[in-house]
């Protein structure tokens, strides 16, 4: 057995999990994978949510160690792993920026989550219009987008973060849907779209999804 383990959704939807995968995936390190079938509470049973605290995917184990949340799952591989690969820039500015666009991501862009969710991505496709809060939103993500992004860049630090891929699936929700993306950063979604750690976890086949 691994001394590393992450929990994700058995159906590869959830864009903390995809943060988690990705880090994990990009970092090199040898884990396993538990899917936790959330349609059926898995995420509630006494095992599961005892060593969460929060009953939440994704779920990482190392050794006797257990941590929930995706960013802190990114971050504790970080200084429990430093000889791998960064996941987050070295230079304590460019970090801090990085933790803010995940941060960003996690706690805002509502509308965004709720009518493009990550379903729309990898099961059914959206065919609503965007709602004018949603529309609101896209317009805040972009605009972010554009100013972080430095001209003439395919990521926003230099080596690919964890803060790339969080962004890249975000505005992919957007591209998904019909809504128009500039020609940079479609660019930049494409680029991490195609890295490998990425099309482990979006190109897989699915089961068929059961709603929850």
């Amino acid at each position: 057995m691994s001394e590393l383990t992450l929990w994700i959704d058995a159906f590869w939807i959830s864009p903390y999990a995809f943060s988690a995968f990705v880090t994990l995936e990009e970092k090199g390190l040898d884990y396993s994978l538990e899917l936790v079938p959330l349609h059926e509470g898995g995420n509630r049973r006494p095992e599961y949510a005892s060593r969460s605290l929060t009953a939440r995917v994704p779920m990482l184990r190392h050794g006797d160690f257990y941590v929930s949340e995706s960013s802190a799952i990114v971050e504790y591989l970080e200084e429990a792993f430093p000889d791998s690969p960064r996941m987050l820039p070295t230079d304590a500015r460019q970090r801090a920026r990085a933790r803010q666009v995940m941060a960003w991501i996690r706690s805002d862009l509502m509308a965004i989550r709720e009518e493009r969710s990550t379903h729309t991505l990898f099961y059914e496709r959206a065919r609503t219009p965007l709602s004018p809060q949603a529309e609101a939103a896209a317009r805040r993500l972009i605009s972010a987008a554009e100013a972080i992004l430095p001209q003439g860049k395919a990521s926003l630090f230099g080596p690919f973060s964890a803060a790339d891929a969080d962004l890249a699936l975000m505005l992919q929700r957007l591209r998904i849907g019909g809504h128009p993306l500039t020609p940079r950063l479609v660019q930049f979604v494409d680029l991490v779209w195609n890295r490998p750690s990425v099309r482990k976890f979006t190109e897989r086949t699915r089961p068929a999804y059961v709603p929850y």
